[in-house]
């Protein structure tokens, strides 16, 4: 298909019976930052390439994760050396490559008399994480610094903090970014098409049937070889013949206005009920709260959503830290909710902090399925997938280590400030030039309090394969997070400016809006406290 059409659903809906009649090297089914980074290191070694995602890109955990990258820190803890250093390499790597995207964040942990890890302890475990990094990045400030750096923590026992570098990014963005990268050199990626079974044929799957979500019509591919990085859905589709399997585990978090509770560092620490580390943590102009860890046993088809527990767990924790701050329900903004794909062994009892965070390989003949896996290191999961696929295929696999983005030309956006500059070429990249002629039409106003632009909505409408309003507010934009309500408010002028954009009648939008502010309700709001009527 051509690159220079608009990445939308009127193109989806021509390129659909397209793209099914082609035969692909490979075809991946997933369309979170695992299946993102297949597609883009399958295309630029030369195969057909296709990706196919049943809701919408990022929609499972990629936008909904903690939004860290990071080295992991505790899987040293854990003795997963060779975890942490392939992290700290592949974030450094996002750091230098994705400026604006990914942006350096800087943790402090407060040490308490008597508390386990010590300054001495956690110092040695940081210098052995920055001996993986390559370089020191950690300091320790006492009481007296400690007071300037963060205001407001409980002092009873405190005698001070470590200070240790990681990074945060926009999740779903950085799906987004990959995906174009991968578009702009030959793939093609879909979504809204669920993959109903996989086609095999003398014992190899050559192919998938897929169901449009829009129309029900349903679609035959045929492909070399299938790769699913369907994260916590790994096991619906490939053929059991292992032990191990998926054990979803919800990580939950409130968003707070930043003026609430302000942070300019994530706070690492240790929940007081159960010892867990929980952060709170600037991201995109307000404070976040995070995360819990616990068995999800609700549908995967729907979006996970906070318990009422979760909450009061997540508050205790900020009560613990900040106990003179007295945040509670009336100062959530927003919730979400992640599943974690985590590989277990199949031991249910375990506790699910206790599980391991590494990933798997399952294969058969024409499939190869990832398990597991982090939002950090999505390269080298890609590399490996793409090895396992190449012997199926009978192509070679090389790796130079190129660059998952291609480096963007200064390209200036007249009346905005350097840090807003900054921001929209980390997220849109090769989309830049796109981007800035939305800026020309619509103006660099922000929505409300946000950093967000009205442009990048009209963007999104136009040119991100958008087919529904929560992809608009929920994911190509994080407005259903940032705004009281989940933007109600604004979604009159949200209308006004996209919904020619977006080719929706009068009747669709409504239907949109009604079902956008439902889900968002279910979802996105605080549940009910426990014991209350529903």
């Amino acid at each position: 298909m051509s690159q220079h059409e608009a990445w939308n659903a009127a193109w989806r809906q021509r390129a659909l019976p397209q793209l099914a009649a082609q035969p692909w090297d490979l075809i991946v089914v997933g369309g979170g930052i695992s299946g993102a980074g297949i597609l883009r290191e399958a295309v630029r070694r030369g195969w057909r390439c296709l990706l196919l995602e049943q809701r919408d890109f990022a929609w499972g955990t990629s936008s909904r994760s903690s939004k860290m990258v990071h080295g992991g820190l505790r899987y040293i803890a854990k003795g997963q050396l060779g975890l942490t250093r392939d992290s700290v390499r592949e974030r450094q790597r996002l750091l230098d490559e994705a400026p604006g995207l990914v942006d350096p964040l800087s943790f402090l942990f407060p040490h308490y008399q008597g508390q386990f890890p010590g300054p001495r302890v956690f110092g040695g475990l940081l210098a052995l994480y920055d001996a993986l990094a390559g370089k020191r990045n950690h300091l320790y400030y006492p009481l007296q610094q400690l007071r300037f750096l963060q205001p407001g923590l409980k002092e009873e026992g405190l005698a001070g903090a470590t200070c240790f570098q990681d990074a945060v990014t926009d999740d779903a963005r950085l799906v987004m970014r990959v995906l174009g990268e991968a578009r702009a050199e030959g793939g093609e990626a879909l979504n809204g098409l669920r993959v109903v079974e996989l086609r095999r044929e003398g014992g190899r799957v050559v192919g998938l049937l897929a169901e449009d979500s829009l129309t029900g019509e349903r679609f035959s591919f045929t492909a070399g070889v299938v790769a699913q990085a369907t994260g916590a859905w790994a096991d619906a589709l490939r053929r059991r013949d292992t032990a191990e399997h998926i054990r979803p585990l919800r990580g939950s978090h409130l968003l707070l206005p930043a003026w609430r509770l302000p942070v300019a560092h994530a706070l690492s620490f240790m929940h007081a009920e159960d010892g867990r580390p929980v952060f709170v943590f600037p991201w995109e102009g307000a404070t976040v709260i995070g995360t819990t860890d616990l068995d999800h046993a609700g549908s995967l088809d729907q979006d996970a959503s906070i318990s009422p527990a979760e909450v009061d767990y997540l508050l205790a924790a900020c009560a613990q830290q900040f106990p003179g701050a007295a945040i509670g329900r009336d100062d959530v903004l927003s919730t979400w909710a992640g599943v974690r794909p985590v590989v277990s062994d199949g031991a249910q009892s375990k506790n699910p902090s206790d599980e391991k965070r590494e990933h798997a390989l399952w294969q058969e003949p024409g499939c190869v399925t990832l398990a597991g896996g982090k939002l950090t290191t999505f390269r080298l999961l890609a590399l490996e997938v793409l090895r396992a696929c190449a012997g199926m295929l009978g192509k070679p696999l090389d790796d130079q280590g190129q660059a998952v983005f291609r480096f963007q030309p200064e390209y200036a956006l007249s009346g905005l400030t350097p840090a807003a500059q900054r921001r929209l070429r980390g997220r849109y990249g090769r989309e830049l030039p796109a981007v800035a002629d939305c800026v020309a039409q619509v103006g660099t106003e922000c929505v409300g309090a946000t950093q967000t632009l009205w442009a990048e909505l009209a963007h999104a409408a136009s040119h991100e394969l958008v087919l529904s309003l929560d992809d608009l507010l929920l994911r190509r934009t994080r407005l259903g997070l940032l705004l009281a309500q989940g933007g109600a408010a604004e979604l009159p002028r949200v209308r006004e400016l996209c919904q020619a954009r977006l080719g929706w009648s009068d009747a669709q939008w409504d239907e949109q809006q009604q079902r956008y502010l439902q889900l968002w309700q279910q979802c996105y709001s605080l549940p009910a406290p426990a014991g209350s009527p529903s």
